[in-house]
């Protein structure tokens, strides 16, 4: 499948402005779900996917910030779990049924032991979030063994690059240090910095989902991360270094999450053996990139 005609939800968050680049840059025609649309009302698609006729969709509209999905989990769990079912059902509808690409999280995983995790690794939900991703998933599983809708999953590990929201721990990092640059203020306010991720740019993510629909196997599911963990409190040494001058960092209890899982290392072998997916962009790259990115909104401002 080359030259897809791809239908797209959530094109307007930060992925989904990556991903409707990247899609666009290969000879992709993409269709984005129109605005004000709220995917948790049941027939609200019906109407734009009949209209886009599309090869495949990309399901990225959802509720991502796992550290307020706490204070509103009904809102999580209506958005990310509902919103995905009426996506499928909307997709099976039509009188040619899409590939559809349901992205997902790592954050399903829970805490693992400390070795990379599979896609065959168990699901351990520990947030709002996490459950809701569970839940979505298994719609998506449920469509394809008793629908038959041709449905891959993708399990995105933390992904970051320009254009991330500052609630985000990179970019509300980059944001807080351009700010002390600006204002000449030596403290930095963060959360917990103890916890280690398995980063990758935002760029090397979408590059992985296009791949994923062209020639991921029916009713499967893939792991993107870079198989590599790094903790936050590295992130922002290498933030601190990039600094126009000296800061010290200060932790601030009201940035703590209730549960915050220790380590989210991934496993992409099934990914790499599908496609030759491999990360191409340092994190270096991408830190210089979103802290210049954060002054340069400053001064925009």
């Amino acid at each position: 499948m080359t030259g897809v005609r791809a239908f797209l939800t959530g094109g307007s968050g930060f992925v989904g402005r990556w991903l409707r680049d990247h899609l666009e840059s290969l000879g992709d025609e993409v269709i984005e779900l129109g605005e004000g649309i709220d995917v948790a009302e049941a027939g609200a698609l019906d109407a734009e996917l009949a209209a886009a006729r599309p090869d495949v969709v990309f399901h990225l509209a959802a509720l991502t910030h796992v550290g307020r999905s706490w204070e509103a989990p009904e809102e999580t769990l209506r958005v990310n779990a509902f919103g995905t079912l009426h996506l499928l059902e909307a997709a099976r509808a039509l009188p040619a049924s899409p590939r559809v690409v349901l992205v997902s999280s790592a954050e399903v995983y829970g805490s693992g032991d400390g070795t990379p995790l599979t896609e065959d690794s168990p699901l351990r939900p520990s947030s709002p979030y996490a459950a809701s991703k569970v839940a979505a998933e298994y719609l998506g599983v449920q469509e394809h063994l008793g629908r038959g809708l041709d449905v891959v999953r993708v399990r995105p590990f933390n992904h970051v690059g320009p254009g991330q929201a500052p609630s985000f721990v990179v970019a509300g990092l980059a944001e807080r240090i351009a700010r002390a640059e600006a204002e000449g203020r030596g403290t930095v306010l963060v959360g917990n910095l103890g916890a280690a991720r398995d980063f990758t740019d935002v760029r090397d993510v979408v590059r992985a989902y296009r791949l994923v629909a062209l020639d991921g196997q029916p009713g499967a599911v893939y792991n993107v991360c870079s198989g590599r963990a790094v903790a936050i409190s590295r992130l922002a040494e290498l933030l601190v270094a990039a600094a126009k001058h000296p800061v010290e960092l200060v932790e601030d209890p009201a940035l703590l999450r209730p549960v915050d899982v220790p380590l989210l290392l991934g496993d992409c072998a099934r990914l790499a053996a599908l496609s030759g997916w491999r990360p191409e962009i340092s994190l270096e790259q991408t830190l210089a990139e979103v802290l210049d990115e954060a002054r340069a909104r400053l001064v925009i401002r």
